[in-house]
């Protein structure tokens, strides 16, 4: 084929990297597959004006927030024995659904609506288990808590409870639904994290935008930070408090000098970027050099960041470090706050083992030791935060996977536990930082905690008053070919926003 005969409209854009165009020509190059990577890249077809547009780092509109340091408790924690308490459930307790004066929430429409079993079902036909728990309010706004959060309730009045959630898996794959939006059983997406990496990039180059701070048995939580079809340049980066080894897999072996492996990661490089002049458009490539360079930075970075005895006894206090009950977590919460500090946009962070709160039995001791592990590092957080002026720029969220059912735990042979079974229909909770109001409740269950029937959520008006915060509009960061639907979007919770 004579190229300049038979591709006469064939033109290449001055945004076309020039190196790359000789590259593919000195390569073999034909003028077809030539033509088809520029069609690709949306520079040699028609409508190429309207080809997508990668995000610049920029916000669509004035942000509130900087960052996020997104809570998980993994398991479901109970709404009524820790955000929500209700008292019917004392006054009708050890009686079924039916025996008591309010309608019976199980023959609601709502809930076949809310509910998308992959394993079982409900198991709702229980006896009402009393609450495990006393409560007061608390605080100017007179919001009631559960007597298991007596640090976090001094906070109260700095937070913002939304009692309204619900969700559609009865199963514990609600917690992947938690982050990227999807049941089970549909396609996933892409993690909130990846999309606010994905929109925002990162406010420092010597750190990740995204990081994973919790341990974990289950290899499935590593889809709590997948970037799916994103690529995995926007994927979250696990890192360790462990002194030794902050970097999983990113120490430098030992008798190699930094120089040295400098040195090994220019080579990888070149050979890397050779392979992405060939091949401009594999998201791999670019993906696996930019981890490479980001990996040699973060080797000087991340442990500075992670090195926590430069803080004053009083902040290690503050978070409960140097209380054996409270070390583990007071740590994940004081780096996130760290690295944030440091430019981190979202830190994911467990405050708790997989499934610690799936309190199907001993609900009252299960959710008190928990909750004890978890009061003062959280309430240490936010009053750290405060005081140090980051409160106006950084936004907590704290959630879990789905709440509990108001009735007793019951399994095989009709045998009666005493803990709650897996409740998508109802739950909460809270935000608190930049551009949230502050000492508010927003959303309703019903009398027994059941039902959100007042101003319900689906999980991703989560994600989508995140993304508002931060200045993002998440339709506008929509991937060509990549169907989402309104529900992936959701809803900002504007009753809750300043």
């Amino acid at each position: 084929m004579n190229r300049s005969s038979s591709s006469p409209h064939l033109c290449v854009s001055p945004s076309q990297g020039r190196r790359t165009f000789l590259a593919d020509v000195g390569l073999g190059c034909s003028g077809l597959a030539l033509g088809a990577l520029l069609n690709q890249d949306g520079f040699a077809r028609e409508g190429a004006e309207t080809a997508h547009v990668q995000p610049d780092g920029l916000s669509h509109f004035t942000p509130k927030a900087k960052n996020v340091i997104w809570v998980f408790l993994s398991g479901g924690y109970s709404q009524v024995e820790t955000f929500d308490p209700k008292p019917a459930l004392v006054k009708y307790g050890n009686r079924t659904f039916d025996e008591i004066p309010l309608p019976n929430p199980t023959n609601d429409p709502l809930f076949t609506l809310r509910s998308r079993a992959v394993v079982g079902g409900d198991r709702p036909h229980s006896k009402i288990l009393p609450m495990q728990v006393g409560f007061r309010k608390h605080g100017e706004s007179g919001i009631e808590i559960t007597d298991w959060w007596p640090n976090l309730a001094t906070c109260v009045d700095d937070i913002s409870l939304v009692r309204s959630m619900y969700t559609t898996d009865t199963d514990h794959d609600a917690e992947f639904q938690m982050h990227h939006g999807r049941h089970k059983l549909d396609p996933p997406e892409p993690v909130i994290g990846s999309w606010i990496h994905y929109g925002l990039g990162s406010l420092n180059e010597n750190l990740p935008a995204f990081v994973f701070l919790g341990e974990y048995k289950d290899t499935r939580v590593r889809w709590n930070f997948d970037a799916n079809y994103l690529g995995p340049a926007h994927a979250g980066v696990e890192l360790s408090l462990d002194p030794a080894n902050p970097l999983p897999f990113g120490v430098r072996p030992g008798g190699i000098l930094a120089r040295e492996q400098k040195n090994q990661f220019e080579f990888i490089n070149q050979l890397n970027r050779f392979s992405s002049i060939e091949f401009p458009h594999d998201p791999d490539i670019r993906a696996r050099i930019n981890s490479y360079e980001l990996a040699f930075r973060m080797q000087m970075s991340v442990p500075e960041a992670l090195d926590m005895s430069t803080e004053t006894l009083d902040t290690q206090q503050l978070y409960g470090i140097g209380n054996e009950t409270t070390e583990v977590y007071g740590r994940r919460l004081l780096a996130a706050r760290r690295l944030a500090e440091r430019g981190v946009r979202f830190s994911l962070v467990y405050l708790s083992d997989y499934g610690e709160w799936d309190s199907h039995r001993d609900l009252q001791k299960l959710h008190a030791r928990s909750c004890g592990r978890v009061d003062k590092p959280i309430a240490g957080l936010l009053k750290d935060l405060k005081r140090r002026g980051m409160f106006e720029d950084t936004l907590v969220v704290f959630c879990t996977e789905f709440g509990r059912t108001p009735g007793v735990e019951i399994r095989g042979n009709h045998k009666e536990y005493t803990g709650r079974d897996h409740h998508p229909h109802g739950f909460t909770v809270w935000f608190a930082g930049a551009g949230v109001k502050r000492g508010f409740v927003h959303g309703r269950t019903d009398e027994l905690g059941f039902h959100a029937v007042e101003d319900a959520h689906y999980v991703t008006d989560i994600h989508a008053t995140v993304l508002k915060l931060l200045g993002l509009d998440p339709y506008r960061l929509d991937i060509p070919g990549r169907k989402r639907l309104d529900i992936d979007h959701g809803r900002p919770i504007a009753q809750i926003m300043t």
